[in-house]
């Protein structure tokens, strides 16, 4: 590996539509059984989600595919500058929420940009750290020579998913929810909590000649599969041994019946696992390389509720030594959970924030679920 170094130079969003307030939610999603959830403001109250984000009107009717909207982030990073689209050399595109299983997602996001002119283009899949694997992918290959520019791309399209038709009606456990939130972490739980946007980076092996860029430093990831079951899972159902029966094991009368791709989330395995295995990996890097909080002026951890805020702040402060809450930066409560796009999000607006000086180092967090996988990446501000 060269010792080419690599940099953020541009970030992008792009949201569809107007921010969906809470009130306006079940408007756009819809009534499970014709009445409003029982368990809607508990989970609200605990995510502490005020706007989300969904590409569909109030007739349930799409009004933005995911790779519309990807293509529209990638483009916003060439407002100014709009020929330099034609120079970038690879597309690194990340999702959880494809349009369709082929072509993949990133080929159609490149059915969007005809400018752009032929390609490279990788689709990393996966769940929220699928666009940390995209930003990977092109790290990788500006770092090792083979490419100067690269756009890299984190995006979600949940909306279609969340809308009554989709769900089967469940009992409300409204008293137990109380209790004890991980109850809530149902499918009904993630109607509350997930949004559609997307986000793009230009990287670059040179730094913008004004104003701030991002040095990408290490960018590091770890997956427990290897000793845990599945979490979340969608396509699929969870057998009683913990494997999954994939969608081509059902008919399509009981892909229907059985809502095989709604998204679903094994409460227990969640509620014991997500913060701890994360924190396993946290100690071994802060020791590899010799961090301390100290090195530390901002932390960007992708949470997909405020839940887990004091949670992983009492896992760093086991196993890295406590990162205080003023370091901390977090969107989540103004634009939900964008699942891959998340940290692209969080990155994007601090980045134009005007907050930030050369110098100082950014700790990103990106946790998965899925089967319990996780991204970590440090970024120095030049």
């Amino acid at each position: 590996m060269s010792d080419t170094k690599v940099y953020i130079n541009r970030t992008s969003s792009f949201f569809p539509n107007e921010p969906v307030s809470n009130d306006e939610m079940e408007e756009y999603l819809g009534y499970i059984n014709n009445k409003p959830s029982k368990s809607k403001k508990i989970v609200l109250r605990n995510n502490g989600i005020t706007n989300r984000y969904y590409a569909l009107d109030k007739e349930h009717r799409s009004t933005h595919t995911n790779a519309e909207m990807t293509a529209m982030a990638v483009r916003a990073l060439f407002q100014t500058h709009p020929e330099e689209l034609n120079e970038v050399e690879l597309l690194s595109c990340g999702t959880s929420s494809p349009d369709q299983m082929m072509p993949s997602h990133g080929v159609m996001t490149h059915g969007w940009l005809p400018e752009m002119g032929g390609i490279e283009v990788v689709s990393p899949s996966g769940v929220c750290c699928a666009g940390m694997h995209a930003i990977k992918y092109a790290y990788l290959a500006i770092k090792a020579g083979e490419i100067k520019s690269a756009v890299a791309t984190g995006s979600e399209r949940f909306s279609g998913l969340l809308v009554s038709d989709v769900f089967e009606e469940e009992a409300q456990k409204l008293v137990e929810m109380a209790e004890n939130p991980f109850i809530a972490f149902q499918k009904d739980f993630l109607r509350w909590m997930l949004s559609d946007g997307a986000s793009a980076f230009l990287l670059s092996d040179k730094p913008n000649e004004e104003g701030l860029s991002l040095q990408l430093d290490w960018i590091e990831g770890v997956s427990y599969a290897n000793e845990m079951k599945t979490c979340m899972y969608m396509g699929a159902e969870k057998m009683e041994d913990g494997s999954l029966k994939g969608f081509m094991d059902y008919t399509p009368e009981e892909i229907m019946n059985r809502s095989v791709f709604s998204i679903k989330q094994d409460i227990t395995l969640l509620s014991d696992n997500i913060v701890p295995l994360g924190g396993r990996k946290i100690m071994e890097i802060f020791q590899k390389k010799g961090l301390t909080v100290a090195d530390i002026d901002y932390f960007l951890p992708h949470i997909s509720s405020d839940f887990f805020r004091p949670k992983i702040y009492d896992m760093i402060d086991i196993y890295g030594g406590g990162i205080p809450y003023e370091k901390w930066f977090i969107n989540l409560y103004t634009v939900g959970n964008v699942g891959a796009a998340s940290v692209y999000l969080m990155i994007d607006e601090l980045f134009n924030s005007g907050r930030l000086k050369k110098g100082e180092k950014i700790l990103l967090l990106v946790p998965e679920s899925a089967r319990f996988s996780y991204m970590y990446a440090m970024l120095t501000v030049v």
